[in-house]
């Protein structure tokens, strides 16, 4: 068996390390100067008095990929959108753990500057898509499934359908307008802007606060519904989802609001934290997010209104709810990536746009910055 220890580079304990020679060992000297290390994907080359003598093996992989940023020009709607399909693609909900971990491994060890063997640009790309779709922009976190953007799909079609479908009734409306809020509270302090968590307490109140208003905005626009016409009461639960985003994000993000969120030079130095970028950031988040709700719980009704006047809908109205799980399906399959792609994940704004404290703190600090950069969050 061969002997292990546990390896740290540049502080990261990378995992258990398996001591292995190569080559042609034909004598003892020659086993001790030619060893090679084996963790987790890496490989590391050691000489006699155990320094490192290469950490990355030999490969045509460059180390110059940037992998910090996506893969496509993100000046560009185009290029953010070719980004999101992927990072939203559903598809990427059922990688397993082991699959996730492998990707998070292949990432942070190419930052590191160390390459496995084998590995090829587009294997890079493949597992910083996944790493980017399963974990945090900020912390590195594992997100919960359900938070995940790769699950806006198949969870907002299946309540974004029942709601359309279920709309007549006060209890319906209550019901899903709550597990819709719920759904999107998760998915807002997912994905937050910054690293600083809230506390138990803190996330409690922001969740009974915007599920209780996102729902009396539903209740109260559902009372308008009565004295319009039938196609157009339909469209009800797109105003109170519009409606309810105003709410529920500000909500969930609170703490950015009182404390701001992190802004960095272009070089990814933190410069200080910022409320008035964080009010950006939420603001095109709201857009975003009414954005993907328009196809998805606009046309549908329309559809929907025509199909069931047809006689195979009155004979068979057991199909009214798949059907129209499906339409929502297919619009948000486009929708929530396009929608994304309206502003940059990575914002930015000028300096003489923050706060006059934060101001004065770059200029002495650094003196050339004109412009800062944020995560919105999505």
């Amino acid at each position: 068996m061969n002997p292990s220890f546990r390896l740290s580079f540049q502080g990261r304990e990378t995992g258990t390390v398996y001591i292995k020679p190569f080559g042609d060992i034909t004598e003892r000297s020659q086993f001790y100067s030619s060893l090679q290390l084996y963790s987790e994907h890496s490989w590391w080359t050691f000489n006699q008095g155990g320094l490192i003598v290469n950490s990355r093996m030999s490969g045509d992989l460059s180390l110059d990929i940037n992998i910090k940023e996506p893969r496509w020009d993100q000046s560009t709607f185009m290029g953010r959108a070719q980004h999101f399909f992927f990072v939203t693609d559903p598809r990427n909900i059922l990688k397993s753990s082991k699959t996730l971990e492998d990707a998070r491994v292949t990432v942070e060890n190419y930052r590191l500057g160390v390459v496995r063997p084998g590995l090829t640009e587009d294997e890079l790309w493949r597992a910083k898509y996944i790493y980017d779709s399963a974990f945090h922009p900020d912390t590195g976190e594992k997100m919960v499934v359900v938070g995940r953007m790769s699950a806006q799909v198949p969870m907002n079609m299946t309540i974004t359908g029942c709601m359309l479908t279920f709309y007549r009734t006060t209890p319906a409306v209550v019901f899903w307008q709550w597990v819709n809020q719920s759904f999107n509270a998760v998915v807002n302090y997912t994905n937050r802007s910054g690293d600083a968590a809230l506390t138990t307490n803190q996330l409690t109140v922001a969740y009974v606060s915007a599920t209780t208003g996102a729902v009396v905005t539903a209740l109260g626009l559902k009372s308008l519904a009565k004295r319009l016409p039938a196609v157009m009461s339909r469209f009800v639960p797109f105003f109170a989802v519009a409606a309810a985003n105003c709410i529920n994000i500000p909500f969930m993000r609170q703490r950015e609001l009182k404390y701001g969120i992190p802004v960095t030079d272009e070089n990814g130095n933190r410069l200080g934290e910022s409320v008035t970028a964080a009010k950006s950031g939420i603001i095109q988040v709201v857009v975003s997010r009414i954005g993907m709700a328009v196809p998805a719980m606009a046309i549908p009704p329309v559809i929907m209104n025509a199909l069931e006047k047809k006689a195979f809908m009155k004979r068979f109205p057991v199909l009214n709810a798949p059907v129209q799980v499906g339409l929502v399906g297919l619009c948000l399959v486009f929708a929530t990536p396009l929608c994304c792609a309206l502003f940059p994940q990575k914002s930015s704004m000028t300096v003489s746009s923050l706060e006059p404290d934060l101001q004065e703190r770059i200029r002495q600090n650094s003196p050339h910055t004109t412009t800062v950069f944020f995560n919105k969050g999505l």
